[in-house]
C-alpha cells in the first residue's frame, strides 16, 4: 500500500465548522467518533483525501503552517459562496508568475486557505 493522505483541521467546535468545510470541498458530513474528538467529512469519490475535523481546546492564534488550496475556474462564485457561509477574504488577490491568481481566505474559525483561479 502506498501513502494515503488524510487532512486534519483543528477546531474548537467540529459540529459548527463541519457545514462550512463540507460545502467548501463538496464532501458530506460523516460521523463523530464516540469520544467527540474527530468528525469525518466524507469525499464524494473513493480515493480522494480524507478530511476530518479535530476538536482542540484552544482557539487558533497564529498563521497556519499548512493550508488547503481550492482550485476552481469559477473563483468569484466560490469566494462569494464561501463568504456567505462565514469565510473572510484576507487582503487582495495575488498573482503568480504564470498568470494564475489566488485569494487568501479564512474559515469561520480563522484557518487560512486559498481559492486559486484555474482556466
Amino acid at each position: 500500500m502506498g501513502v494515503r493522505i488524510e487532512i486534519g483541521i483543528d477546531t474548537v467546535m467540529p459540529e459548527r465548522l463541519a457545514p462550512f468545510w463540507a460545502e467548501a470541498l463538496g464532501y458530506e458530513i460523516g460521523d463523530m467518533d464516540q469520544a467527540g474528538t474527530y468528525l469525518d467529512l466524507v469525499p464524494p469519490e473513493s480515493g480522494m483525501p480524507v478530511v476530518y475535523l479535530q476538536r482542540v481546546p484552544e482557539p487558533k492564534t497564529v498563521k497556519n503552517r499548512l493550508h488547503l488550496d481550492l482550485l476552481t475556474a469559477d473563483s468569484e462564485e466560490t469566494i462569494g459562496r464561501l463568504t456567505s457561509l462565514g469565510a473572510t477574504r484576507v487582503g487582495t488577490p495575488m498573482s503568480g508568475s504564470e498568470g494564475g491568481w489566488w485569494q487568501v481566505m479564512t474559515d469561520p474559525e480563522g484557518n487560512e486557505f486559498c481559492i486559486c483561479h484555474v482556466e
